[in-house]
């Protein structure tokens, strides 16, 4: 009898924990906003650029879940000026943009040929989307911000040096303050030369 108290006991020991396991690490989805901003130290010296509007017509490298959104994406210009910067109606293919990564309101990827990083805000919110980009050279860091609004991309076109990697960090930016904020994400190592 004393055995068969001690089974039970382990049971609900056992299933008790599970449940509290289950309920503590659930992850957050990207869509999932968080309950209050939570601020990101960054270093003092990193530098913050502001990304560019996209060429009309340009193949907008869309997230997998993105991928069947189709249509023009309107972008507002500094002068006020609306330009379609073009959707993708698919994902690109692998050699085209690298390191997709996403976190709630912003997703980002690498295009080795030319180094250009992108950034797309995908909440409004009233917070950009920031793209950090580090490299295992040594090179400072840098954000690339995209300040044109929610539901478009924007570019920071850079030079890194071909043998090296960059890994990529998205989360989100608050132009009025210069604060980032959670949630964020980060890719794993990606080759600039795109040769895995």
């Amino acid at each position: 009898m004393r055995e068969n108290w001690r089974s039970k006991l382990s049971v609900l020991a056992g299933a008790s924990a599970l449940a509290l396991s289950a309920v503590t690490a659930t992850p957050a989805l990207a869509d999932d906003a968080p309950v209050s901003p939570q601020e990101v130290q960054m270093p003092a010296d990193v530098k913050i650029v502001e990304g560019g509007v996209t060429d009309p017509g340009a193949a907008v490298p869309l997230p997998a879940d993105e991928a069947e959104q189709a249509g023009p994406v309107e972008t507002a210009t500094p002068g006020g000026q609306a330009e379609a910067v073009g959707a993708a109606k698919a994902t690109p293919s692998s050699s085209t943009c690298l390191g997709s990564t996403a976190a709630y309101g912003v997703s980002g990827c690498f295009q080795h040929n030319g180094d250009i990083v992108w950034a797309g805000d995908t909440k409004k919110d009233g917070m950009s989307a920031a793209v950090g980009v580090y490299t295992d050279y040594g090179r400072a860091e840098e954000v690339c911000v995209n300040k044109l609004g929610a539901d478009t991309w924007a570019t920071c076109n850079k030079d890194y040096r071909e043998g090296g990697d960059v890994r990529l960090r998205v989360l989100r930016y608050d132009g009025d303050t210069g604060k980032f904020y959670q949630p964020e994400t980060w890719s794993g190592w990606i080759p600039v030369d795109g040769k895995y």
